[in-house]
């Protein structure tokens, strides 16, 4: 398959990437393939192959996604996804699926569209991202096995015992919601992953991104929300805030976020940009 590079995260999909590997390989021959051992190998596979390949594919969850991503950023060049994370919010959300058939016929097929991706302190995230209780969550997730198991654990575990965080706007228009927040998250699609949609109503392809400013809420109410959540039906109340913003600067008192659910130290003051139309993705 000519002008098309895989890229495999060998520690996606709890390590197990050899049978994707073999099937490929059965499927298409001689394929170009990568084994990553790092961001830095990845970024440097890519810049090697940029010019004589038109399609780069992902294969693992929405942190690697984002680390090829952030190479193919305002170029012709085209993302595709074979997911194999955790969560895989970013793959849901741009109909991604763990059929190697399929994904094959799409590279044949090469239509693409363009979609926003934003910065965070320039830093490149195509999904959401987010500080204070999931930045908390994902810092600890990161400890243990993965899975959506450990993950709900971990969850409960932090909710406990964490303290609000505090965030101040910069923007006059934004000072009314400075207050203390379980958790602040900007969202170019609507889920976390794993069906959880944070932010029902996110588009990637407006130019906003959805500040999600949800404060925290009695145990009484945790049912409600996680219903609304895996049911796309999270909206405006008196603990969930949603701002459609372009661009926006605030500060918060906790250096620990997750982009795209890598864990990240991000220091205040923060800066938050839209890239509308800025990633090309196999459709």
């Amino acid at each position: 398959m000519e002008k098309v590079a895989f890229i495999i995260n060998p520690f996606s999909a709890k390590k197990n990437y050899q049978p994707f590997l073999n099937e490929l390989k059965n499927k298409v021959g001689n394929p170009l393939y990568y084994v990553s051992e790092s961001i830095p190998g990845t970024d440097e596979f890519i810049k090697t192959h940029f010019d004589n390949v038109d399609i780069f594919v992902a294969i693992g969850g929405d942190g690697t996604i984002s680390t090829v991503a952030k190479n193919l950023i305002s170029t012709d060049k085209i993302l595709a996804i074979f997911p194999a994370g955790s969560g895989n919010g970013f793959s849901n959300e741009t109909r991604f699926s763990k059929n190697l058939d399929e994904l094959l016929e799409k590279i044949k097929a090469k239509q693409s569209r363009k979609i926003d991706t934003f910065t965070v302190n320039d830093r490149l995230s195509i999904n959401v991202s987010g500080t204070g209780f999931d930045g908390k969550v994902v810092k600890e997730f990161e400890k243990t096995s993965r899975g959506f198991k450990n993950y709900i654990k971990v969850s409960l575990k932090t909710f406990f015992n964490y303290r609000p965080i505090k965030v101040t706007f910069f923007d006059e228009e934004y000072k009314q919601y400075n207050g203390r927040y379980l958790m602040l998250n900007v969202a170019n699609t609507r889920q976390f992953g794993n069906n959880a949609y944070i932010a029902p109503n996110a588009s990637k392809s407006d130019g906003l991104v959805d500040m999600v400013l949800v404060k925290k809420f009695p145990l009484t109410y945790s049912a409600l929300f996680a219903f609304r959540m895996f049911t796309k039906r999270l909206k405006d109340d008196e603990y969930v805030t949603y701002l459609p913003v372009s661009e926006i600067s605030f500060k918060v008192n906790t250096k620990n976020w997750h982009l795209d659910g890598e864990f990240n130290k991000i220091e205040s003051p923060v800066h938050v940009k839209v890239q509308p139309a800025s990633l090309n993705i196999l459709v």
